[in-house]
This record gives structure tokens, C-alpha cells and sequence, in this order.
């Protein structure tokens, strides 16, 4: 008991001391919004605003933290929600090449690729993926005529095993404007194959390539 008026008493005493600092705050504030006021005739009306406004926050701030003290009430804290997190769907992997992974692939796979080419095309497969998760996601009624055949194929592929929970695009997709179906278009994938950027797979007649995480 004895210890407990003890600590009652240490407390007291500390937000004794703490008024008198929370008392010259305020009369900080105001004189300094004083200063304000008399050179707001030199200044334009809206940043006047803007600093009276501000000042007057301050204050208000300080009166309020002093009201708390003098209630014993710094201790208590409101919980606040934690903010919902927004679920959506992940964007496509897109981790670009280095330079260092270039130089290290041999000479006669990746030919005459350039960093920037190797680059491009990864921007390429990543617009190809998000066009058919788009694709897969959509509700059925907002689908046409022209696009719920390949909507219902691809939902088809992304439920296989190895594909499901991935981003993916068909061979059939590759249309540029970085990545053709050519020679150079060949060997970008091939490179991208070899460094871990993709890999591929067949599903039915299509030929299915993978995006992947390095």
C-alpha cells in the first residue's frame, strides 16, 4: 500500500514539473503567431492563410497534449485498425537482365543480343501474361465473341499442373514489338531460358511458356 502512494506521489510530482514547460510552449506559439500576423500585410492572401492556419494547428496541438497531461491521460492510447491490406492480382514477373548475366552466356547461344534486345523482350512476355490474366479473370458476361474462346482455353492451361499460379503466355501471343516469332526472337528465348526467365511446356497443341522468377 505504502508503495503504491509512493508511485502515486512520484507522479504527481513529474506532471507538476511538466505543466510549466507546457505553459511557455503556448506562449511561444503565440507570441511567434504575433510575428506572423504583423508581416502577413506583405504577404499574398493564400500563403497567409496557410501559415496562420499552421500555427494555430501548433497551438491547438500543444493545448491539447497540456489537457492530456493534466488529466493523467499520456499513458492511455487509443488502437486504431490496422489498415486492410487490398488483395489483387500480382503483376507478371519482369526481372531484367544484367549485364553480367549476359557476358556469361556463351558466345554462339546468344549471337549478336544485345542488353537492350534481351530487355525489351522481357517487357514483351510480361504485356503478353498480363493480357491473358486479364483474360482469365474476367467475368463471363464481359467477354466477346472474339476473345471467350481463348479465355476458356487459357483458363483450361492455368489450372495444369506446373502452370497453375502462374503468369504465362502462349507461342501464339508473340506478336512484338521487341519479340518475334524470327530467328532473333528464337534465340532471345533460348537465352532466356538458359539465364531462368522462363521455361516452357506443351499443352495440347499449344506450346506454353512460363514466366519465372530468377
Amino acid at each position: 500500500m505504502e508503495l503504491q502512494v509512493q508511485n502515486i506521489k512520484n507522479r504527481l510530482r513529474e506532471e507538476t514539473r511538466a505543466i510549466p514547460k507546457a505553459k511557455k510552449l503556448i506562449e511561444t506559439a503565440l507570441q511567434q503567431q504575433k510575428k506572423l500576423e504583423s508581416i502577413s500585410a506583405c504577404v499574398p492572401s493564400s500563403v497567409t492563410d496557410t501559415i496562420i492556419k499552421s500555427n494555430h494547428d501548433a497551438i491547438k496541438c500543444v493545448q491539447r497534449d497540456e489537457y492530456k497531461h493534466d488529466l493523467g491521460l499520456d499513458s492511455l492510447k487509443l488502437e486504431e485498425p490496422a489498415p486492410k491490406e487490398k488483395k489483387g492480382r500480382p503483376s507478371p514477373p519482369m526481372w531484367y537482365v544484367t549485364a553480367d548475366e549476359l557476358n556469361s552466356v556463351s558466345s554462339y547461344m546468344k549471337q549478336r543480343l544485345t542488353l537492350e534486345k534481351m530487355n525489351a523482350a522481357i517487357e514483351d512476355m510480361a504485356s503478353y501474361a498480363e493480357v491473358n490474366a486479364q483474360l482469365i479473370a474476367a467475368p463471363r458476361r464481359k467477354l466477346t465473341e472474339s476473345n471467350i474462346d481463348k479465355a476458356l482455353e487459357l483458363r483450361e492451361i492455368s489450372t495444369t499442373d506446373g502452370v497453375k499460379g502462374k503468369h504465362f503466355f502462349l507461342e501464339s501471343d508473340i506478336k512484338g514489338p521487341s519479340l518475334k516469332l524470327d530467328n532473333t526472337g528464337k534465340a532471345l528465348l533460348t537465352v532466356l531460358r538458359h539465364l531462368g526467365r522462363i521455361s516452357e511446356t506443351r499443352i495440347g497443341h499449344n506450346r506454353v511458356i512460363i514466366l519465372l522468377r530468377p
